[in-house]
């Protein structure tokens, strides 16, 4: 009785769960459309359509002092990206694969301090860090050096739960095979954890497009970052500039979000075609 009575209310439960996903999509995603359409309004004060325009963005890109903020993201976001891959995945391999070392317990936490400690701590640390210990001046390096510290701590993340899944006797079989440990990690472990290190790799490029907090603190004269530039703007006036260039940034999202499930298709595809 009790199961006919779950059949008979099944569609119902379906419906609610499908109205409940939808209101949820709604939610989030609902401003950031708004937002897009309004970037292409031919009206200054946002949030009323004043018809059809690439005005705002042609603006934007006339603008240096955008165009140079946009500059130092992007190559702060790259040569960041690349150093935090590099230790991130180091760190992973080091923290699962060899599990006896001298200081791999305090290591292992201090590589998860990073992503769960506030970002205003963060800042401040690396602040005092960079002026009072070292001490250096502020510049678009050390934004660099503040991304690389938070960014790694992801990557590690992510390569290290790749590993977690990975099969330990096809390594075994690779050295069983003559390969030492250089072409075992180069012809077997890379290419096997290749997905989870594209992953940590576009994550950390993410943080390191929309961090600002952080950014805030390391920043020095004349090294003004796209988030930080776009948040001055905001405190003044929100014009439909600002639509435009959180537009472009939108689309530079999806597309590393494209190109990351373009990486696990390959990977699940390269998967199969060996088993079989």
């Amino acid at each position: 009785m009790s199961v006919q009575q779950g059949t008979a209310h099944r569609p119902w439960v379906d419906r609610l769960l499908s109205v409940s996903g939808w209101l949820v999509f709604a939610f989030l995603y609902l401003p950031i459309a708004i937002l897009v359409i309004y970037s292409f309004s031919n009206n200054r004060i946002v949030g009323i359509w004043g018809g059809f325009t690439w005005r705002w963005y042609d603006r934007m890109i006339h603008n240096p002092e955008m165009m140079g903020a946009l500059w130092n993201s992007a190559k702060v976001a790259l040569i960041s990206t690349i150093f935090a891959t590099v230790l991130g995945t180091m760190a992973g391999i080091a923290l699962d694969r060899y599990r006896k070392w001298l200081g791999k317990q305090a290591f292992d936490v201090i590589m998860y301090l990073p992503v769960i400690i506030p970002e205003v701590t963060m800042g401040a640390m690396l602040l005092i860090w960079f002026t009072q210990v070292l001490p250096i001046s502020l510049s678009i390096w050390t934004i660099v050096l503040g991304h690389i510290a938070f960014s790694t701590s992801f990557v590690a993340i992510i390569v290290r739960a790749r590993l977690a899944n990975l099969d330990d006797s096809l390594e075994e079989a690779a050295m069983d095979l003559y390969a030492n440990r250089w072409t075992t990690f180069r012809r077997v472990t890379l290419p096997l954890i290749m997905p989870g290190v594209m992953g940590g790799a576009l994550l950390a490029l993410t943080l390191s497009l929309d961090d600002v907090i952080i950014t805030e603190f390391v920043q020095g004269p004349g090294a003004s970052l796209l988030p930080v530039y776009v948040f001055g703007l905001i405190k003044k006036q929100v014009t439909p500039e600002i639509n435009a260039v959180s537009t472009l940034m939108l689309a530079v999202s999806m597309v590393l979000v494209f190109i990351s499930l373009g990486f696990q298709a390959r990977s699940k595809s390269g998967g199969s075609n060996k088993e079989a």
